[in-house]
């Protein structure tokens, strides 16, 4: 299974929000889908979910034209819109319904998933019962329910203890090696970088980067070297390896430069003792998120 958004255009009034984005999501790997806050994820999404009509161009799964109707589909909506005052169980019950399964294997899905995030004893209560992390799993269960083929979820994560978060990422992991076909979107780039095989970046509705997530990382850190320096050597050392003809990018106490080893050398023999550790640099998908997007919201 292959999901190919072409070419996708969208505008609010005279303002295009989606600049004629395009990117692929295959089943069995995990895509991320990151960009900062306003960056045209959500609207990706919507569009996706015909919640909204692109202006231009469509979406393809399998080469065909996406037919939502013919295909198990699990969304985890940005707003969140489930009923404070009624019961897990009956609520999960009528998703799973609407989602086309009959009545007892609706409820027996409904509790499955109650089960699985460990809020039995809150099945017969309503949901404004629940704190807003388990709020949260109830919420993201219901994207789960009559087994998916497709799971789209905006922002999964919003509200998540670690514990839950590393719960959660588990069911990812199942629905992947299943052959599933999972896009999300997150800040919290841990989760990411745990999870997904695959990354999308997008900002101010563009495509800047998309692929293999280990193969952008390898490309990335390629002839890069960094220097872990001693609190308050930064600076110094960072003015030294522009001295030697290097350029430099600075990271709190660590700095990242290009990998010219007579150059380097040089500076290592006068600075050694500012130097914590260096190395040849792989950079984190934190790092690759601020190098690409200005990582204002990257966590």
């Amino acid at each position: 299974m292959e999901l190919e958004v072409r070419d996708i255009r969208k505008s609010f009034g005279d303002t295009e929000i989606l600049h004629s984005i395009r990117f692929r999501v295959e089943g069995g790997r995990a895509m991320g889908f990151l960009g900062r806050n306003g960056a045209g994820k959500s609207t990706t999404f919507r569009c996706l979910m015909q919640v909204f009509r692109q202006d231009s161009e469509e979406f393809l799964l399998d080469g065909q034209k996406l037919d939502l109707a013919k295909y198990r589909v699990g969304y985890l909506p940005e707003e969140r819109g489930m009923y404070s005052k009624v019961k897990l169980k009956d609520q999960l019950s009528y998703f799973a319904q609407l989602k086309g399964e009959s009545k007892k294997p609706a409820m027996e899905d409904g509790l499955k998933w109650i089960h699985y995030f460990e809020l039995d004893a809150y099945a017969d209560k309503p949901l404004e019962t629940l704190s807003k992390g388990n709020q949260q799993k109830i919420q993201i269960s219901q994207a789960f329910l009559n087994d998916p083929d497709l799971v789209i979820l905006d922002e999964p994560f919003s509200g998540l203890d670690p514990v839950n978060a590393q719960v959660f990422t588990e069911v990812i992991k199942d629905l992947v090696s299943r052959g599933k076909l999972v896009i999300f979107s997150s800040h919290q780039m841990s989760y990411v970088e745990d999870v997904c095989d695959d990354i999308t970046l997008i900002d101010a509705g563009r495509i800047l980067l998309t692929g293999s997530l280990e193969k952008i990382k390898e490309k990335e850190g390629e002839n890069r070297y960094y220097f872990e320096c001693v609190e308050g050597k930064a600076e110094p050392l960072s003015a030294a390896l522009s001295a030697a003809g290097l350029s430099v990018r600075m990271r709190g106490n660590r700095l990242i430069t290009e990998k010219k080893e007579s150059a380097i050398r040089k500076v290592l023999s006068e600075h050694f003792e500012e130097i914590l550790e260096c190395g040849t640099y792989r950079p984190s998908l934190q790092d690759i998120f601020i190098e690409y997007a200005g990582g204002h919201n990257a966590q």
